[in-house]
């Protein structure tokens, strides 16, 4: 398998080397990137068998603009794991996926081609879109041209097929190590299929299910939206002190934030312990200026200090008022419409004239505007105590929308997720004890989600771009939807679109006539058909040989933020098909923060694109950056990082050339390790030995910073001290032959590692070293062994490299102050150093001699000092020019 590890199977030599006599890493992306494509480098091998392959379920970015640097670094440290995973000898099943539909595909489409969907507008086959790519501005609703669904669909994939191939070319460029054969879209055909097979099994086991229920829907986007994807932000807002009145008139006053839902009101409702309303319960008061009759109940909900300590329950104003209509079974008396207005007809349960009249004038109004006018009205009618109090007050959003959610009544569709099965819960809590979690405090976030949910996951949304729900509806003789038993397709009929396809046994001029059928209008949420990510990466419903040697799958690599959504939607979908996990390790990446600390999205517009940062710095570069932060841990954005991963980068191109340089360039460099005699050349490759060992268990533990840290620092000290003091040795075969072919086969020995080690980090510069002067790819040779290094360091000491190291610096100090060239002999000189360095410092001294220029005598004395000390040194003058 391996050309190159050191061993008793490992070759003795490496080809005749080809280095340049530039070093650079001028194009070395595009020039690596269509050679790695040529040879099919990253291609998943699929004859492979499940204990020979490593599978990551990719995260398939939304595309919908561009990507960011954000992207960057959670997908540099998926890669890092691929490259060392596969160089472990494992065959990497890595996928990547586009997560093309939903609502920011919807509005990217709306804005780039000045459109928006009307469904009632038929298909037109010759349509072009007004304009593309506008100004960069979002334009409004009124300005943009209705168009039908199957036009607005149309443009969804022609623009995010052109989106798909930008992400394609700036991943390429970063080198991810992709199987590019295997791509997906979670809006394709198979996507499709596959979300809608595993819908209608989970109907048959009566793990979906439909219901009209209050639901969180934003105005704005005209959807539903599910507990996952809220957000409670601060919003201006107004206490309002409210008397209703009890049967003998007196006032029992209540504060609001929200009078313009006193039309929905169906109870008060105070804490069974408080003293002040207890008289109250099971007694009944009159609303303020509507005259309806609602009861005073308890329920241990209600706070005692706030406000009057007494709330109106309305259906609805928040989550606590669905509470409270759940368990005390309280009516519906729903006024707020699916488009944020007041209901146009008058409500039945408003019985007086009085009451009818004042709603007459708040119908079709929005919230803002019926606000208003029930406070002037409750001003006027002397029920309004005092003026409103201004306050902030917490509302729950729509994570992409503007404006505070609303609480209406509809028709939707759930799966069960915990939310209301206690068995279930614990059965989904288990998962996540059962799921290794990197970092492992990751874990307490996934069990805190499962623990606090309080309902089941509500998948359909009422949006165009998105995987229908294979689902027909039969009409009664009067034209009425039977939504109890609703029409579904056979799993070999998929993918369909009810708006389009026709169930079995109707034809399709029976759509919408009593007697007939319609189709189910709505789509699933984003995260219904991405929690299917590794059944549709996998093959899932179309390759179950495929499915059976990848899943489930090892590694889940995903944002912090999506640990609620995208982590736990796909393991409860998972554990309700397969009875497992899908994966067995999810690692979890911190955020980019910019430089105010402040977490990098496109909603705050405070982020950087990728594509200039590396083409400025160099994508190895980059990728040092991002795998230069933990898993879990937020980093700062810092170009000054990735000027350090430059600097390594281009060291390493430098220090390999110089390591190649000894020698006829036309014969191998020695690989042999019975080459390797001399003590300082030993301990080298022990302190390597040591390296390896570290960074193959902190990768292991999916720690690639501390390999980093750790690879780095090595070599660093490398070329700082052991190249330095090498040498002149290497250079010397005439003299000292065997401690030339020592240092050489050293040299080679170190660099076939050190390549090795940084090729997951830098792939492009280790490919290009390794190109000089090896066949085949970096990328595709074994992860180094350190039992190998100690077979030819055999009993030597690592400390020999940094005592002798500190001796030269001692040397190079005395130069220094002097301030003389570097090459500057030394006639005479005694060397201080401490005990613990001494013995090391001696099994190398004639290396530390002649890289310090030491050309009469060195006197070594063990003193107290810290670090070695050269003193009484006597300089060779240089001779003066001619």
């Amino acid at each position: 398998m391996s050309d190159l590890t050191p061993g008793t199977d490992a070759p003795t030599s490496a080809p005749a080397r080809q280095v340049p006599d530039k070093v650079s890493l001028d194009g070395v992306e595009a020039r690596w990137d269509a050679a790695w494509s040529e040879q099919g480098l990253y291609a998943f091998d699929r004859t492979a068998t499940r204990e020979q392959v490593y599978s990551i379920d990719t995260p398939p970015p939304t595309v919908s603009g561009s990507l960011h640097v954000g992207h960057v670094f959670s997908y540099t440290h998926t890669d890092v794991v691929a490259r060392y995973r596969r160089m472990q000898g494992a065959e990497v099943f890595y996928p990547m996926g586009w997560d093309d539909n939903g609502l920011p595909t919807e509005r990217r489409v709306q804005n780039y081609y000045g459109v928006r969907c009307d469904t009632s507008l038929p298909y037109d086959p010759d349509f072009v879109p007004p304009h593309e790519g506008g100004e960069g501005k979002s334009i409004k609703a009124a300005d943009q041209l209705p168009i039908s669904r199957r036009n607005f669909v149309e443009l969804c994939e022609r623009l995010t097929v052109e989106d798909e191939r930008q992400f394609e070319a700036l991943w390429r460029r970063l080198g991810l190590s992709v199987d590019w054969s295997r791509t997906y879209q979670t809006i394709s055909a198979e996507a499709r299929a596959v979300a809608q097979q595993a819908f209608l099994r989970n109907l048959a086991r009566g793990e979906a299910y439909q219901a009209e229920a209050p639901g969180l829907w934003d105005v704005t986007f005209q959807t539903a939206v599910a507990q996952a994807e809220l957000e409670a932000r601060d919003y201006p807002g107004a206490f309002h002190r409210v008397a209703f009145h009890q049967a003998d008139g007196t006032p029992v006053h209540i504060e609001t934030t929200r009078p313009e839902l006193l039309p929905a009101c169906v109870a008060l409702i105070a804490h069974p312990d408080d003293e002040r309303y207890q008289h109250l319960f099971g007694t009944t008061v009159t609303t303020p200026l509507f005259g309806v009759e609602v009861p005073v109940l308890a329920h241990p909900l209600a706070e005692q200090d706030k406000g009057a300590g007494i709330a109106m329950c309305c259906t609805f104003g928040d989550l606590t008022d669905v509470t409270w209509w759940r368990e005390l079974q309280l009516p519906t008396r729903s006024v707020i419409g699916r488009d944020g207005r007041l209901l146009r007809d008058t409500p039945e349960w408003i019985g007086t004239e009085a009451g009818q009249a004042v709603y007459a004038e708040l119908a079709g109004k929005t919230t803002f505007s019926a606000r208003e006018a029930v406070v002037a009205g409750l001003r006027e009618s002397g029920d309004l105590d005092g003026e409103p109090q201004t306050t902030q007050r917490k509302a729950n959003f729509f994570e992409k929308g503007d404006k505070p959610l609303e609480i209406v009544t509809s028709r939707q569709w759930y799966i069960r997720n915990g939310g209301r099965d206690e068995a279930l819960r614990e059965q989904l809590l288990a998962r996540g004890v059962e799921l290794d979690f990197h970092p492992d405090f990751m874990k307490v976030r996934y069990e805190n989600w499962v623990g606090g949910l309080n309902g089941d996951w509500l998948i359909s949304r009422q949006r165009f771009f998105g995987v229908p729900f294979p689902v027909w509806y039969a009409l009664d003789e009067h034209g009425e939807i039977l939504y109890d038993s609703p029409l579904v397709p056979s799993e070999d009929q998929l993918p369909i679109d009810p708006s389009s396809d026709v169930p079995a046994g109707y034809s399709s001029d029976q759509r919408g006539v009593p007697g007939g059928f319609v189709g189910d209008p709505d789509v699933m949420d984003t995260w219904a058909t991405s929690s299917l990510t590794p059944q549709i990466a996998g093959g899932w419903r179309t390759d179950p040989d495929l499915f059976s040697r990848v899943f489930p799958m090892d590694l889940r690599p995903q944002g912090q933020d999506i640990i609620r959504t995208w982590l736990f939607s796909t393991v409860v979908r998972s554990h309700l098909e397969h009875g497992s996990l899908p994966w067995s390790d999810a690692a979890i990446s911190g955020w980019i923060l910019d430089p105010d600390r402040k977490k990098m999205s496109k909603s705050k517009g405070n982020v950087v694109t990728p594509m200039g940062l590396l083409e400025e710095h160099g994508s190895d570069a980059v990728r040092y950056w991002a795998a230069s932060a933990r898993l879990g841990t937020d980093a700062a954005f810092e170009v000054g990082q990735m000027k350090i991963g430059r600097r390594l980068a281009i060291k390493v191109l430098n220090a390999s050339k110089f390591a190649l340089s000894f020698g006829d360039p036309t014969e191998p460099v020695s690989l042999d390790p019975a080459m390797v005699t001399v003590p300082l050349d030993r301990a080298m490759l022990a302190g390597l030995a040591d390296v390896v060992e570290k960074a193959t268990a902190a990768l292991e533990a999916y720690d690639h910073t501390r390999a980093l840290e750790l690879s780095e620092t090595f070599f660093w000290t490398f070329c700082d001290d052991y190249l330095e003091l090498v040498k002149d040795r290497a250079y010397a075969a005439a003299e000292d032959p065997t401690g030339a072919a020592s240092a050489r086969a050293a040299l080679g020995l170190a660099l076939d590692v050190m390549l090795r080690l940084f090729a997951p980090v830098l792939p492009f510069a280790t490919e290009e070293v390794w190109s000089w002067w090896r066949t085949g790819s970096v990328h595709r040779q074994p992860w180094p062994e350190p039992s190998a290094l100690r077979a030819a360091a055999g009993d030597a000491e690592a400390g020999v490299v940094g005592a002798a190291g500190a001796a030269l610096a001692a040397l190079r100090k005395v130069k220094s102050e002097a301030k003389v060239s570097m090459r500057t002999q030394i006639a005479a000189v005694t060397l201080s150093v401490p005990e613990a360095l001494r013995a090391g410092v001696e099994l190398a001294l004639n290396d530390v001699r002649a890289a310090g220029r030491v050309t009469g005598s060195l006197e070594l004395v063990t003193a107290e000092v810290e670090v070695p000390v050269a003193g009484d040194a006597e300089l060779v003058p240089a001779e003066p020019k001619a």
